[in-house]
């Protein structure tokens, strides 16, 4: 170590350096600080050794550990080095006392084992007799914002807070109060480095008043948060105390536990803010309602309603038209002129999504496969199909579901559909919509004029729920048999597709397809077993059954096969083939007879024709004279 102190001319001085990482002291403090680079060690060393003083300077990145002179701040401190302590090999806690302010003019790095600084003594300048004025309404308004400072951080120390008003000289306050106040590291460097004590003054005033900004700021945000966790703790501490209440009560049952459930899925629900706060107010009666009660029951019924009804569940429709084209086949014979139609309806959906709206109503005899139909649509469309049969409802609470208020009250029959099937755009069918009926109660028919019209649709709010649900995503499917029975405002919203009754060779085809293979597997019987041929098919069309869909010829068949499998069960035959002649013996005498108009001219009679949903037929008309009274 053979550096030494080396005096310059004009006042300036060599001495060693110790670089400060994110710390600025000021003259007439004494302070204490760690220090644990070797470079920075040695200097302490040695100054303790020789009794030299060391300059305390500041850098500008804390990163660094081997600072140059432009990493270093231009002014910083003379201190004299007063204790040290090692707590390890290369690690010491100092005690310095701060003489003097000085200035860097150089700075020495080369083979020193630790770094050396020439140094100029740089006092501040003194304020002049005409900014005494200034300085003291400056001084004045620094101790103001102090008091504030004060309210803000009151774990100051009293002897800062009396130094602070008690100090008279404006340059010492300056570098006291910007010592001791927690104020930022450059902010402390820019007031160590300015010359003019009345712009230290001024610097010092706008770093106050930026401090009590910020701590303003924090200590709302303080307050705002502690509200909030005492808010959650009272709300804690009143439902623990609901808690054991109702255990003493013996009304058994975890509410809270159960609030705390519905919360957390109300929240998840995708359903606007309003809504929301709502279904929370929901559970918070829940809570405040003795858990066997009636009004209990009720809540948690609408809680369980709302959160598991699919709000945003949806599934992929498919437009596959060949897919589609080969499920109708199989499954309905006939009906090109419907099938068509139906495909070209789903060519349009998978082009855009404004058909949505679309309402399909099927019109047409009992028995020609509107039901399945429908079904077959859900089928190639790979959406959740639902059925609700419409016949003989009577009350409008049937669609929009009952208010709260009733005991036993529940969502209606829309709703209930959508919950059953899970997803928010299932293909619902509503089955014999002309048999809706009206009384008291109100009117269905009105009811459903909101569900299938497409400007309303999409805020669809059922009594019961008493929250919107959007139905503009879902595929409803209406049947008939009489179009005259639907009232007009909901006809006009249909697009109508009628199916005519089938022809006796398509009902040999749907036979022989269809209903001997349905019937045979449903009565446990092989082909090999029963056999039909098709005139014994013919006669049955004709002669038994007299119908435009095929549901009596069905029966029919499977009254044939019954009767069959008797045989063979008893062991009279292992096979039956059924023809024209055993059909009799079978079924007994036809049940219809053919057209009992003549095929000759005969006095008094004259044929007439009528039309049925089963086809035309000629009508015999007798004639007889009477003598008028004319």
């Amino acid at each position: 170590m053979s550096a030494k102190v080396t005096l310059k001319s004009d006042n300036m001085l060599t001495v060693p350096v110790v670089a400060m990482r994110g710390t600025v002291l000021f003259p007439n403090t004494v302070n204490h600080f760690d220090v644990g680079r070797k470079k920075s060690v040695l200097a302490i060393e040695y100054a303790m050794k020789t009794r030299t003083p060391v300059l305390l300077i500041a850098q500008r990145d804390t990163a660094g550990e081997e600072p140059q002179k432009d990493d270093l701040y231009r002014y910083g401190v003379v201190a004299e080095i007063q204790q040290v302590l090692r707590l390890a090999e290369n690690y010491v806690k100092v005690i310095v006392s701060c003489r003097y302010r000085a200035r860097l003019i150089d700075f020495h790095s080369n083979e020193e084992k630790y770094y050396t600084a020439t140094i100029m003594r740089a006092n501040v300048r003194p304020l002049k007799d005409i900014e005494l004025d200034g300085a003291d309404a400056i001084v004045r308004t620094i101790r103001d914002q102090l008091d504030e400072y004060i309210e803000y951080f009151p774990r100051l120390a009293n002897d800062i807070v009396m130094e602070g008003f008690s100090e008279r000289d404006p340059a010492k306050l300056v570098e006291y109060l910007t010592h001791n106040l927690n104020l930022d590291f450059a902010i402390k460097q820019d007031i160590l480095e300015e010359s003019n004590t009345m712009k230290r003054l001024i610097r010092l005033y706008n770093a106050l008043i930026k401090e009590n900004n910020i701590l303003n700021i924090e200590r709302d945000i303080t307050n705002k948060v502690q509200e909030s966790i005492d808010q959650n703790q009272r709300e804690y501490y009143l439902r623990e105390q609901i808690k054991v209440i109702s255990d003493e009560l013996g009304e058994g049952g975890d509410t809270v536990t159960e609030a705390e459930e519905y919360r957390k899925k109300v929240k998840d629900l995708p359903l606007e803010a309003a809504y929301i706060k709502k279904l929370l107010k929901e559970v918070e009666r829940l809570v405040q309602t003795p858990s066997n009660s009636q009004e209990a029951a009720v809540i948690r019924t609408y809680l369980d309603t709302v959160t598991e009804l699919p709000w945003n569940v949806f599934t992929k429709d498919s437009f596959n038209l060949k897919n589609a084209q080969r499920i109708f086949d199989r499954d309905h014979y006939g009906l090109t002129k419907v099938k068509e139609r139906i495909v070209e309806f789903l060519a349009v959906r998978s082009l855009t999504e404004n058909m949505n709206s679309q309402i399909i109503c099927l019109v047409g005899p009992p028995g020609v496969g509107k039901t399945s139909i429908a079904r077959s649509i859900a089928e190639c469309m790979k959406r959740k199909f639902v059925r609700m049969s419409l016949g003989g409802v009577r009350d409008e609470s049937e669609i929009r579901g009952h208010r709260r208020t009733y005991v036993g009250s529940m969502p209606g029959r829309i709703i209930n559909a959508i919950d059953h099937a899970g997803s928010a755009n299932p293909l619902i069918l509503l089955d014999e919509i002309d048999k809706l009926g009206n009384d008291y109660r109100g009117d269905p028919a009105s009811a459903l004029l909101e569900v299938l019209d497409p400007e309303q649709n999409n805020s669809f709010r059922d009594h019961f729920l008493d929250l919107p649900f959007d139905l503009s995503k879902v595929l409803f499917i209406t049947t008939a048999n009489d179009p005259s029975s639907i009232p007009a405002p909901l006809y006009d919203r249909m697009d109508v597709i009628e199916l005519s009754s089938y022809t006796r060779d398509e009902k040999l085809k749907i036979a022989k397809l269809h209903l001997v293979k349905k019937q045979l597997v449903r009565h446990g019987l092989t082909k090999e077993q029963f056999s039909i041929t098709d005139k014994a098919l013919f006669e049955l069309i004709d002669d038994y059954t007299r119908e435009a869909g095929v549901r009596n010829l069905e029966r029919s068949i499977a009254k044939l096969i019954r009767k069959c499998a008797r045989m063979i069960v008893e062991g009279e035959t292992t096979a039956v083939k059924v023809d024209n002649f055993t059909l009799e013996k079978l079924l007994g005498p036809p049940m219809n007879r053919g057209s009992i108009a003549s095929h000759k001219e005969e006095t008094g009679i004259v044929n007439g024709l009528a039309w049925t949903s089963v086809g035309g037929e000629v009508m015999p008309i007798e004639t007889t004279v009477v003598s008028g009274t004319g």
